[in-house]
């Protein structure tokens, strides 16, 4: 008997990669493709960045796995000193596991836990993973929530200042966004009952949208004001993607909990929430743990990682080659009627198509990423309405690198005539 891959696994492209290095994947045949997918965000340092490749190696001769609750060991001990440098002030606990989504649901089990609150405040768009609770939290889409009710309870969700969708300026937007939350805090989920805020920085599988500044100060006041935890869910954002460490730093606020996972160990699997030591404590003993949480390869992987991230300047090189990408993508969709908009922060960029009604094209942006892919170029799309082409270039993504990108995108959507 033989066995095969479920079929429900829809792959985005058709290449099958046998090796690859920096910014490219390459097929058994040499053919090259500069991949702006990065795995969804998570080769932060580029493609077996030779630093992080030693690292792995020398720790997988030393200990694969000692689990953190029976024993403790060096790299698990070496990153949690390094985030202390980069984690927002006071945030100076931290708890691993292994993906975005086991950690999203260790910030909601410490929120209920701490406030003795049952509800979670999630907002439009959002993504926080596929497990049941996570998805619970999700609104990036229905494919992530349906099919398996009932669904995890407890939840409520406010609008997103989208303002694209709207029709609306950003600040319209953020206004009718924090009214409607005061609404729902009178109306759904009393102040008593809500535990916490939780959002992403920039939205991530809802469509590339950067949580306006001001919103994120709003949470930050009625947090403050009605004792709710604010939870910032920086799988995607953290670690340099958005031009600074974290991505919510230019708003000037400090979350309760950090959620970081994806690029902070360049491929290998490991995620982290990190909290005030007060307020962690609040946790009930034995409501965290995991088998592989804290992974000794993923910690030595996460610690290089963090190193070469300083070392290189890749945050720097983030925000500077984010602006190339953005002035490049914003001057091929000057020539289009139909990319209504081009936005982002660092190297997370989203390119969002619509008709001049403002009607989402979710066939022009499969179009577009497929055929970027005989130009030599890997993509992704997202948004709740499957109408944004996400780029994520590695944070070691050169000038040359980017305007070759620039250069594919405009070639494809010449191609299929957008």
């Amino acid at each position: 008997m033989s066995a095969s891959l479920s079929p429900l696994l829809v792959t985005a492209t058709p290449v099958l990669v046998d090796h690859a290095s920096g910014s490219y994947v390459y097929d058994a045949d040499g053919v090259r493709w500069l991949d702006f997918t990065t795995g969804i965000g998570v080769t932060s340092t580029g493609h077996c960045h030779p630093a992080v490749v030693e690292a792995a190696r020398e720790q997988v001769g030393r200990l694969i796995h000692g689990q953190y609750t029976t024993v403790r060991h060096g790299p698990m001990l070496e990153l949690t000193e390094m985030l202390g440098h980069v984690l927002p002030p006071g945030l100076d606990s931290v708890f691993y596991a292994n993906s975005g989504s086991e950690a999203v649901e260790a910030a909601v089990r410490l929120a209920r836990m701490a406030t003795g609150k049952p509800n979670i405040i999630t907002f439009h768009g959002g993504f926080h993973g596929r497990t049941v609770a996570a998805a619970s939290l999700t609104t990036a889409g229905t494919k992530f929530r349906s099919g398996f009710s009932p669904l995890m309870s407890g939840v409520f969700t406010a609008p997103f200042p989208y303002a694209l969708r709207y029709g609306w300026d950003e600040e319209q937007a953020v206004d009718f966004a924090l009214g409607e939350l005061d609404y729902l805090l009178q109306t759904q989920s009393a102040v008593a009952d809500t535990a916490a805020f939780l959002i992403e920085p920039v939205l991530g599988d809802g469509g590339y949208l950067p949580t306006p500044l001001r919103f994120l100060q709003g949470l930050r006041e009625r947090a403050d004001q009605h004792g709710i935890v604010l939870v910032l869910d920086e799988v995607q954002t953290g670690v340099g993607r958005t031009g600074t460490f974290w991505g919510h730093q230019p708003s000037g606020i400090v979350p309760d909990v950090l959620i970081t996972a994806k690029g902070i160990a360049s491929g290998f699997p490991i995620s982290a929430i990190a909290a005030p030591t007060a307020l962690m404590s609040k946790a009930w003993p034995g409501s965290q743990g995991g088998t592989y949480g804290g992974n000794a390869v993923s910690c030595a992987a996460a610690v290089a990682t963090l190193k070469v991230v300083e070392e290189e300047g890749l945050v720097e090189n983030s925000a500077r080659q984010g602006e190339r990408l953005m002035a490049g993508l914003r001057d091929v969709a000057g020539s289009t009627s139909t990319v209504a908009d081009v936005r982002g922060r660092g190297l997370m960029v989203g390119v969002e198509f619509c008709d001049p009604d403002g009607s989402p094209r979710a066939d022009l942006a499969s179009a577009a990423q497929q055929a970027s892919i005989d130009e030599g170029l890997l993509l992704l799309t997202c948004g709740t309405r499957g109408n944004v082409v996400r780029f994520i270039p590695p944070l070691v993504v050169t000038a040359e690198q980017v305007d070759d990108g620039v250069a594919a995108w405009a070639k494809a959507l010449a191609r299929i005539g957008a």
